[in-house]
């Protein structure tokens, strides 16, 4: 069982794989086979390097953020409530995890929705909560797992699918569907950025700088500066003595800030560098899956795939989603009860992606308002789906991404009318309304009909 969730959490040997079914299928060259299925590999991980130095150089900021300003209160982290989870849950959680992306297939062959999740680790995720939610809706052994999984399955399919619309915008294309458990926020943000009619042309990329500031147009160098001046000032703030005795050991703290920004910086071209890999492989691979075992299939990869085509509104989203949540932690203060800190690693990732998607849909403006949407989205989600994870829910921590809270309020709050029976009934009745077809249209062209 270990062995089993090490595989299916590793979103490179789990991409990897698909890889070298899809060009399998197609019946390519061993060295074709061979090479896609490597760069895959290798794709992923150097996805996964330029994250890990992401998140090391972010963590700090987080510390130094609360010791500025002098705020506590539960800090949203996908990994520590996941990690005391599964102390707990661990067994129940692998089984969710390898039906449900059974499930997960299983509905992209028989349905209108031909998304196949791929990013493994969040698949852990939400196997995790979806584990503790259904233990404490009061199944037993057999129930919990197969509801878990329906449920989770079901999760898969609809989250890269609601987004689906904006992906096609962002990408010119059908090819490739985004597979991360913030897909509310990110919608929430497209819808966000459609409300600035006539600001697309203003896009985040074509920001104009002054002559004497034309090395910012390189998105290397904005970043760095950008984080550079971020971390100065809250070091300032923090003090050098808490910084060098609990943060730097002892280093500099001037230094240290230095070093931490341009460490961000340089995480995000690994991430960009991983990415141009991996597409490059992953989309004509899939299409041995597509053409064999799903037809039409979208593989749904995780976030960092859409950083490349809005460089600049990766870290104009960051910002504004962390704004949003400063923001709703002032009123959670002023308002009394749990208060929600903003999380620095959740609010680069969603918010980064959220303005991706604002400035798809709405430029430079759409970019700020939907991310800062999204940052009040992730910030007061938890607050109420804190009350469904039963002991969990009293941890100085819990999920972070949107998703997370939209499906753990909905199947918590369906286990609080009448546990195991609602949830049932709730999981029979999405699945027959996505198993109804898609409408007909005619086309005006030789009478075609087209799916809607």
């Amino acid at each position: 069982m270990s062995t089993l969730i090490d595989i299916l959490s590793q979103p490179a040997i789990l991409v990897a794989l698909i890889a070298l079914i899809g060009l399998a299928a197609q019946k390519k060259k061993m060295s074709d086979t061979v090479k896609g299925t490597t760069k895959t590999f290798v794709g992923f991980l150097v996805i996964s390097a330029g994250a890990g130095i992401l998140q090391t150089a972010l963590t700090p900021f987080g510390a130094m953020f609360e010791e500025a300003f002098n705020v506590s209160g539960v800090v949203p982290n996908n990994e520590a409530i996941v990690a005391l989870a599964l102390t707990d849950y661990g067994t129940n959680t692998a089984l969710i995890m390898f039906f449900g992306m059974v499930v997960n297939i299983l509905i992209a062959r028989f349905t209108r929705y031909k998304y196949i999740f791929l990013t493994g680790h969040h698949t852990l995720y939400m196997a995790a909560m979806l584990a503790v939610i259904m233990a404490v809706a009061g199944f037993n052994t057999f129930g919990l797992i197969a509801a878990g999984s329906i449920a989770l399955g079901i999760i898969m399919t609809l989250s890269p699918a609601i987004l689906q619309p904006f992906m096609r915008q962002l990408t010119g294309n059908d090819n490739v569907a985004l597979g991360h458990f913030s897909a509310v926020g990110y919608a929430a943000s497209g819808l966000v950025g459609k409300l600035f009619k006539g600001s697309k042309e203003n896009n985040t990329e074509n920001i104009n700088f002054p002559k004497g500031l034309g090395f910012l147009r390189d998105s290397t160098v904005s970043i760095a500066l950008t984080m550079i001046i971020m971390y100065v000032i809250v070091a300032l703030f923090a003090g050098p003595s808490f910084i060098e005795s609990e943060l730097s050991g002892g280093t500099n703290f001037l230094v240290f800030s230095f070093i931490q920004a341009g460490s961000f910086a340089a995480g995000v071209f690994i991430i960009l560098s991983g990415v141009r890999l991996v597409l490059a492989e992953i989309v004509p691979a899939f299409k041995g899956i597509s053409t064999k075992l799903v037809p039409d299939a979208k593989p749904a990869l995780d976030v960092p795939i859409i950083f490349t085509f809005a460089p600049n509104a990766v870290l104009i989203g960051f910002f504004a989603s962390f704004i949003g949540g400063i923001f709703s932690m002032v009123i959670m203060i002023f308002a009394g009860g749990v208060i929600i800190l903003p999380g620095v690693v959740p609010h680069f990732f969603t918010g980064a992606a959220a303005g991706v998607f604002g400035n798809a849909t709405g430029g430079f403006k759409g970019s700020i308002a939907g991310a800062f949407v999204n940052g009040i989205i992730i910030s007061f989600l938890p607050v109420f789906l804190m009350p469904v994870l039963g002991e969990l829910g009293f941890a100085n921590t819990t999920f972070s991404d949107a998703d997370f809270g939209v499906s753990g309020i909905f199947f918590g709050t369906l286990a609080n009318y009448s546990g195991p029976i609602a949830i049932t009934i709730g999981l029979i009745v999405i699945l027959a309304l996505m198993a109804i077809p898609a409408k007909k249209k005619k086309s005006s062209h030789k009478g075609e009909e087209k799916a809607v």
